[in-house]
């Protein structure tokens, strides 16, 4: 059963993220972070936060896993300001999984859309 979520990024990041019950990782290298979406594949993970440093460069991975049905794949800043890639991923997700980007406007954005 898909029961777990697991947070991967830098270890000074994410170790918090231990405290609220998900499964914590903290890849040194590209080596590291591909072998852990192998893991959370094979583990039956059902969401996975990955830190933005690594989002693009695991992109393969996260198309791979985009064709399953879990582990979910969203992508995470620890800036104020989402990235205009990270905003346009959220977006998509958004409509895929409720039909709409409502939960992503930005205030003041057109509400028309």
């Amino acid at each position: 059963m898909f029961d777990k979520v697991a947070v991967v990024g830098k270890a000074d990041l994410v170790f918090a993220f231990r405290a609220l019950g998900m499964k914590v990782f903290s890849p040194e290298s590209l080596e590291e972070a591909k072998k852990v979406m192998e893991t959370l594949e094979r583990e039956n993970f059902a969401l996975c936060f990955l830190d933005e440093s690594f989002f693009e460069p695991l992109r393969e991975e996260r198309e791979r896993l985009r064709e399953k049905f879990c582990p979910v794949v969203v992508g995470f800043s620890d800036y104020r300001e989402v990235e205009d890639y990270m905003e346009k991923m959220m977006r998509k997700l958004a409509i895929r999984v409720t039909g709409s980007d409502f939960l992503v406007k930005k205030r003041g954005e057109d509400e028309t859309r």
